[in-house]
């Protein structure tokens, strides 16, 4: 299993001289929730942007890592506004891997239950499911991607048919 961090919110962190939270250049918020696990995993930082930053260049740049890569299982870190249009992107061009999306809504930094929650889950996941395919685990929910979707109006993602 290979975990692409490509920043997001998960990642994000309050920069003290300007007032912002910002994505780190650096894997820091991802590094400390797999020290408490017991198993390694591999890490690479692919890219550190808010999602609403990301280009088709940069769903490239995943789908190329991924292809290059001896895995099958991915656990890509996302931000949350456009998670599912990367996952839309990838479910196009690989149906021979699993590919699972995590982030969270609030910056593990501010917040480390859930992103750690969110993480925690998508690795377990990983691990319990047999079928290829692209996943989105959020809010407690696991799925495929089309089928959770973020709810914008109330901060959270939910369950979709």
């Amino acid at each position: 299993m290979l975990i692409l961090n490509s920043g997001g919110t998960f990642n994000k962190r309050y920069n003290p001289l300007n007032g912002e939270l910002e994505v780190p250049f650096d894997n820091g918020a991802i590094e400390r929730v797999l020290q408490s696990v017991d198993s390694e995993y591999d890490l690479a930082g692919v890219m550190y942007k808010d999602s609403l930053d990301m280009t088709i260049d940069d769903r490239k740049i995943l789908a190329n890592i991924i292809m290059q890569s001896k895995d099958d299982t991915f656990i890509i870190v996302h931000g949350t506004d456009t998670m599912h249009l990367s996952a839309e992107f990838l479910s196009e061009i690989f149906d021979d891997r699993k590919i699972i999306f995590v982030g969270s809504m609030k910056p593990f930094e501010i917040d480390s239950v859930e992103a750690s929650l969110n993480l925690g889950m998508a690795i377990g996941f990983s691990k319990a499911v047999n079928e290829f395919g692209v996943y989105i685990c959020m809010s407690g929910f696991i799925g495929p991607w089309q089928t959770i979707q973020k709810n914008s109006k109330f901060g959270k993602f939910e369950f979709v048919e």
